[in-house]
């Protein structure tokens, strides 16, 4: 919410990273892929297409810009007790002054659809609640997401965060080739690709595909381009928390896509191993 509010102060403006950073995220310290990640996910919920994108488009190298129209919003007039409206027109001068006085605080910056989005997280914010609390007086809360087996992760497909969103291909390659290795881990549960890419693009929380996949880690990532230079992110998710307990970033040359999949792949496996087979089974 406060990144849509960032872009929708500055309408049709180029924000930079550095200025999302800075309003988004004050006084901590985060890297440039958080914004990357969130504004792929304000996309997700808004419905927009980065490649022909509604509300939000990327502007290479620069920044981000709120394309969609931004206008206050005014609160209609109230009827009276006859039950009729009364328009500014029907008013003395002193009442339409006073209304319009009245009227001008209640403006605030914002559109239609961005109640919508305070309303899906208030949603999401309630139910992680609503999760939390005791069911019952004589039984304690259960968690977010049952007990699943600790040695078992879903890889998630992967985001084309580049500036012409054109490695989606490559993306999926990573996807798949982080499954094919992951899986060949000895006690390590890992769902079909199949599995995986019925998720893609669909909007819905760690916990919740966790809980449908019955995994108890989600690794997910982007691939990112900047010259002739592939920037992958991953990172490792604990279902049952949303807590993140690994992530690390790999920069390659664009060269022979298919052998950057299966070293980067190679790499990822090798860190989470660890990780995961440290983790003890129910």
């Amino acid at each position: 919410m406060r990144l849509l509010l960032c872009l929708a102060e500055h309408p049709g403006e180029v924000v930079s990273i550095d200025q999302i950073l800075n309003q988004v995220w004050p006084d901590v310290t985060v890297s440039p892929d958080s914004v990357y990640q969130v504004v792929a996910t304000l996309r997700r919920i808004l419905g927009d297409d980065p490649k022909q994108p509604t509300y939000i488009a990327t502007v290479p190298r620069l920044g981000y810009r709120m394309v969609a129209t931004v206008g206050p919003w005014v609160e209609r007039p109230v009827a009276d007790q006859s039950g009729e409206d009364r328009s500014d027109d029907d008013r003395p001068n002193e009442s339409r002054t006073a209304a319009a006085s009245t009227t001008g605080v209640r403006v605030r910056a914002g559109f239609r659809w961005a109640a919508v989005a305070l309303c899906l997280a208030l949603i999401v914010v309630v139910g992680f609640l609503w999760r939390g609390k005791v069911v019952n007086d004589n039984h304690p809360a259960t968690p977010a997401v049952p007990a699943q087996p600790q040695k078992s992760i879903a890889v998630l497909p992967f985001l084309d965060l580049t500036e012409k969103m054109n490695q989606e291909p490559f993306a999926d390659g990573m996807t798949e080739e982080l499954i094919d290795k992951l899986s060949k881990i000895p006690g390590l549960q890992v769902p079909s690709a199949t599995s995986s890419f019925y998720f893609k693009g669909k909007q819905m929380t760690v916990a919740d595909i966790a809980k449908s996949l019955g995994v108890a880690y989600v690794l997910d990532g982007s691939v990112r381009k900047s010259g002739a230079r592939l920037r992958i992110a991953a990172r490792l998710i604990r279902a049952d928390s949303g807590y993140v307990v690994w992530s690390e970033s790999y920069d390659r040359p664009q060269g022979d896509l298919l052998w950057v999949q299966d070293d980067i792949a190679g790499e990822v496996t090798k860190a989470l191993r660890a990780s995961i087979e440290a983790a003890p089974d129910h």
